[in-house]
């Protein structure tokens, strides 16, 4: 149901005509009436009217896209990715890859409505600023909204960003999950028949973790361990589940797991960790790639050799990958495509998946950092 200024009125106790001055800002209103009134509207989640020109559309130009660290090249491919296929698609044949659009024919020239503003939306990890762009992207009556990468695992955080999630819904605001799990409850008061999502894309995160750990056990083994990311994020225990289900079903001993950023700083703090706490590993699994390489770096500094006496493993399959000396073991991601899939379902430029939800592949690949343990 739609908030109007009278139910702010209502909340706040004042006249519709003090919520009108206070969001107009052309009035004197005191500083607690002012407060007062703008707790209402977060509360609420009211959105003021937009221009009068701009009321007969439902929604803007404006797409947003939420990354955790713009800087960290898993959330950069994807969210470029999106701008890309988003620009693509909108802008026509005269824009950058608008033969695409081109292809896509007439109707999918009508859904996109017209040319969109990609805006990456940095986060920094920051649950309240998540928070703080959807209800920014929602007075804007934004025409979509992608989240890239995991989530918190907080009850009371999910169900905020549901919430906000179903209000953009409401509104008619595309919302798109790319590498991030399904939303599993509804808001309240949110649309019936489920949580308020056109799309999901979701990571394979456990099977990529899980085929990883197999390949270590395969070449012999059995002292391995493990830096994970934050303890507090879905892709941290998605991937982490996937690595004890290997080393259950194969009957060996889980090893040391140290959490940590997702950054290389982190990766070498915590091996040197692990190897005091059991000098003996022969493998170490990193929660990423960027992660590895603190890994490495660490190994070296204690005089340790790649793959010779310690094994390594990352995540992801980023660009640098390859380049790392030994070239580094992972499970790759299709990052690009997956972005650029987001930024077409966004636009309702493609068919979304059966049920809302695309569980995304992750393939093994092995390179020169991993090798069969010294006799």
């Amino acid at each position: 149901m739609t908030v109007t200024l009278a139910d702010v009125a209502a909340r706040a106790r004042v006249s519709p005509a003090t919520v009108s001055r206070v969001l107009n800002g052309n009035y004197p209103v005191a500083a607690a009436t002012r407060e007062r009134v703008m707790r209402a509207v977060d509360e609420l989640d009211y959105v003021p009217n937009g221009p009068a020109s701009s009321l007969a559309a439902a929604t803007s130009d404006l797409v947003g896209i939420l990354v955790n660290d713009i800087a960290d090249p898993f959330f950069g491919i994807m969210a470029g990715a999106a701008q890309g296929a988003i620009g693509a698609q909108s802008g026509g044949p005269g824009a950058p890859g608008g033969d695409r659009s081109a292809e896509a024919g007439p109707a999918a020239s009508e859904k996109a409505g017209g040319e969109k503003l990609a805006v990456v939306c940095n986060t920094g990890g920051s649950p309240a600023r998540e928070l703080t762009y959807l209800t920014l992207l929602q007075r804007q009556r934004a025409a979509a909204v992608i989240l890239t990468g995991g989530s918190l695992e907080d009850p009371e955080h999910l169900a905020a960003v549901t919430a906000k999630l179903a209000r953009l819904a409401e509104a008619g605001t595309r919302v798109v999950l790319c590498g991030r799990p399904p939303l599993e409850r509804p808001a309240p008061g949110g649309p019936a028949g489920g949580p308020p999502v056109a799309a999901t894309l979701a990571f394979d995160n456990r099977t990529g973790a899980r085929r990883l750990t197999e390949h270590l056990l395969a070449l012999g083994h059995r002292r391995i361990g493990y830096v994970a990311g934050p303890e507090n994020r879905t892709t941290t225990r998605h991937r982490l589940e996937g690595h004890r289900a290997a080393l259950a079903a194969a009957g060996v001993a889980e090893g040391p797991t140290v959490h940590g950023r997702y950054d290389r700083a982190s990766g070498h703090e915590a091996t040197a960790e692990l190897l005091d706490r059991e000098p003996g590993l022969t493998a170490v699994v990193a929660a990423n790639d960027t992660v590895a390489l603190g890994v490495c770096a660490a190994l070296r500094d204690r005089g340790l050799s790649i793959p010779g006496d310690v094994s390594v493993a990352g995540f992801d399959d980023l660009p640098f990958a390859i380049d790392a000396v030994p070239a580094l073991t992972t499970v790759r991601l299709p990052l690009h495509e997956a972005g650029a899939r987001a930024g077409r379902l966004a636009l309702g430029t493609e068919a979304p998946p059966a049920d809302g939800v695309a569980t995304i592949a992750a393939e093994l690949v092995v390179r020169g950092s991993t090798a069969a343990p010294r006799a």
